[in-house]
């Protein structure tokens, strides 16, 4: 039987589901998209495949999963009901009919993902889904230093959780820098908040929140520039204990070559 092929790009607040990835007794962006599709194609077979496995509670501003069909769809209508059914922390992007050659886990792409926080006083509850607030003061400019050493080749074997046997650890990061947030805008946000931003063909599993805990020790001074450089030389297996709060990330930007 002939299939059909669909690239799905979509954004959505990850703050009460327990990640993408569908998983049995618990509430999941897949698992929702799924059900949506299974409520407007009716009886015909589907399968989803998506482009990144987000954690709980993290956010995506542009994903994008894989439909595979056994009969033609309409990419406009589809989008349509889709957007239509889908909850609204949920919003379908783009729909692009692809053929049996295209493969989103094989497709050469760039994720890009930002971390949003402030620090001081303790901020507006409204804050909790997009931005973590840490109570006393940080050291910006340290951290801002910090974040360039992930930049470039390194071992990232410490800024991974439980790796399979196997699982290369040698990753390239194409970009790691803190800025001030302008990115992200609200009228209860903090007077000031910053965006860490890091970019890479692919991540470790809690990779970037790892990364972004030792940023945040760097700024507390509890390490030093040197212990974050000796982390990434390889020769310590042990991994990293203090992992940043998950609601702060939000996959940003995928970039398909």
């Amino acid at each position: 039987m002939k299939k059909y092929f669909y690239l799905i790009h979509l954004q959505y607040l990850g703050f009460r589901y327990h990640g993408w990835q569908k998983q049995p007794d618990v509430k999941t962006v897949e698992s929702m998209i799924a059900k949506t599709l299974e409520f407007i194609l009716g009886p015909v077979p589907f399968k989803i495949l998506g482009a990144s496995r987000t954690d709980s509670k993290v956010s995506a501003n542009h994903s994008a999963f894989e439909l595979f069909v056994n009969r033609p769809l309409a990419p406009d209508q589809l989008l349509t009901d889709l957007n239509l059914n889908l909850p609204n922390d949920i919003r379908i992007l783009e729909i692009e009919e692809k053929d049996q050659h295209f493969s989103i886990i094989n497709a050469p792409r760039i994720k890009e993902y930002i971390y949003l926080f402030a620090f001081g006083e303790k901020f507006h509850p409204f804050c909790a889904p997009l931005m973590s607030s840490f109570q006393g003061q940080l050291d910006i400019d340290l951290m801002k230093q910090g974040a360039l050493l992930f930049q470039g080749t390194h071992n990232f074997i410490q800024y991974c959780t439980q790796p399979k046997p196997g699982t290369v650890v040698e990753r390239e990061v194409l970009a790691s820098k803190i800025e001030e947030n302008r990115k992200y805008q609200a009228s209860f946000f903090p007077e000031k908040s910053y965006a860490y931003t890091v970019r890479a063909k692919g991540f470790l599993r809690y990779q970037i929140r790892l990364m972004m805990g030792q940023l945040l020790r760097l700024g507390r001074g509890e390490i030093s520039l040197n212990d974050i450089r000796q982390s990434l030389n390889g020769k310590n297996h042990q991994p990293l204990k203090y992992i940043a709060p998950s609601s702060g990330l939000i996959l940003n930007k995928m970039e398909f070559k």
